[in-house]
């Protein structure tokens, strides 16, 4: 199986790193609601993984931009190549973020941010949004889920396109032993089991998708350890989610600071 570093490729003047492990193309435009973090920090250039869930609005992971002082954060979506100016592709800055409020960089607790784009994507066959599990709504151990993204091979040559790996739900004993902060209600466990297949690092906030649905997003692992992959839990997070959507939408009334 082939080494890929997902996420990893070079998009000047950003660069980010990471890899996916037993992963393969996907087919252009397959998985409409990806999205590439580009984040300028000062002179440093990083990229996260994310995904859309309304026109205005993106997913990631809070490790992604905590503490960084990030000037600008650019959204990329409708991407399959990542490397080539696809007319598919829209390039939209962030107006704002926001990080959880309980998010704790000591056990990655909480580890979710919730992204406003300047403005709304067009959504086509290209571009569109996945729904998100809401607090009723568990994924079930055994159960086969999906993370997208880009990368590079382990030999450095260059993996333009969206990879893809398929991987499991684990039983919360397997991340519990692993993991001393490991909290059952807030992260998700997932891997392959033989360590055939994984996400590493650079995946961070890339969706976990089962049966169409985003159920976690690509938090944390151990390093040198394939497997498990801990993903923050989306529906312990809706509620939340939910109110910062709300709060979004106040600011676009007229007169409010927010608005233009």
């Amino acid at each position: 199986m082939l080494l890929l570093l997902l996420l990893a490729f070079v998009l000047l003047p950003c660069a980010g790193a990471g890899r996916i492990i037993g992963g393969q193309e996907v087919r252009p435009h397959s998985r409409p609601y990806m999205a590439y973090l580009e984040i300028q920090a000062g002179t440093k250039c990083s990229s996260c993984g994310g995904f859309l869930i309304r026109p205005d609005a993106v997913l990631s992971a809070a490790h992604c931009l905590h503490k960084k002082r990030a000037l600008s954060v650019t959204v990329i979506l409708g991407a399959h190549n990542i490397s080539a100016q696809e007319q598919s592709q829209q390039r939209i800055p962030v107006r704002q973020w926001v990080i959880h409020p309980k998010y704790s960089p000591v056990g990655f607790k909480n580890d979710i941010v919730l992204l406003k784009l300047k403005k709304k994507a067009k959504i086509n066959k290209n571009v569109q949004y996945i729904s998100f599990a809401s607090r009723n709504q568990h994924v079930g151990v055994g159960a086969e889920c999906l993370v997208s993204g880009w990368g590079l091979t382990d030999t450095g040559s260059k993996s333009d396109v969206m990879m893809e790996v398929k991987l499991k739900v684990q039983k919360e004993e397997i991340c519990q032993h692993i993991f001393d902060n490991y909290q059952r209600q807030s992260m998700i466990c997932v891997g392959d089991e033989y360590s055939k297949k994984s996400t590493s690092y650079g995946d961070s906030g890339g969706p976990l998708v089962c049966n169409n649905m985003a159920h976690g997003i690509v938090s944390h692992g151990r390093k040198r350890r394939l497997f498990p992959k801990v993903f923050t839990r989306i529906s312990y997070l809706e509620p939340w989610i939910h109110k910062q959507l709300r709060s979004f939408a106040l600011q676009e009334l007229p007169g409010s600071p927010s608005s233009d």
